[in-house]
Parts: structure tokens; sequence; C-alpha cells
């Protein structure tokens, strides 16, 4: 049987990207939390799985590294932030400007991504056409 890892940083970036989505989503949640009163905000983790699983092979290079990413760990994780932390009187920490500045971010990041997986893509069908 023919064995490839051609798509291994596509699969890394989709889920990188998948993350990104549903960080974006969670920060749009908190807006819309704003004035909810003892609403504590909530953020995605996926930078510190994806850190903790390149770091703990045995691999030196990145490629090498990604070629042996177990995908199935690479899951992002939702979490509230700073749960016993509020400067409001109503018990809620979201603050419009950092959520704000923290979406235009995400909303940068997401879209580095999918222009990296897009690279890849185009890498790999001009590899084809030659």
């Amino acid at each position: 049987m023919f064995s490839t890892n051609v798509y291994s940083y596509i699969n890394v970036l989709n889920k990188a990207a998948d993350a990104s989505w549903l960080r974006e989503e969670t920060i749009a949640n908190n807006l819309a939390n704003v004035n909810t009163p003892g609403y504590k905000r909530k953020d995605v983790d996926f930078q510190s799985v994806l850190r903790r699983e390149l770091g703990s092979m045995k691999y030196t290079s990145l490629d090498s590294k990604v070629e042996h990413v177990d995908l199935s760990r690479l899951n992002a994780s939702t979490y509230v932030d700073a749960a016993n932390y509020s400067y409001r009187i109503d018990k809620n920490n979201v603050d419009v400007d950092t959520e704000n500045v923290e979406l235009a971010s995400e909303k940068l990041r997401y879209d580095a991504l999918t222009d990296s997986m897009t690279q890849e893509f185009t890498r790999l069908k001009t590899a084809m056409q030659k």
C-alpha cells in the first residue's frame, strides 16, 4: 500500500483554522454577553496544545514533527478566563475593547491560516503538473 504524508501540513493547518474559527465564535459570544450580569468571558486554547504536541516529539526538524503529529490530539479547548476576576460591579468580566482587539487579531490569524492552506494546495497542484 502506498503511504504518504503529503497532506501533513494541510491537516495541521486545518486543525488550527478550526480552532481559530471556534475562538472567533467564542469572542463574538463574549461580546454578545457584555451586559449579562455574572457572565465570565470564555476563550479557546489551541496554541499550547499544538506546542505540547510538537514539542513532545523526539524529531528535531519541523517537517518531521508535522509528519508525525497525532491529529486526534490536536483539539482546541474552551475555558472560562479569570473566573474569579471581575472589575465590574455586576461581576461580568468582559471588556469590549479587549474583545474587539482579540477578534480582529483572530480574524487575521484565520485569514493567514486559510491562505497558507491555499498555498500548500497550489504547491501540490504544481508538483502534480510537472
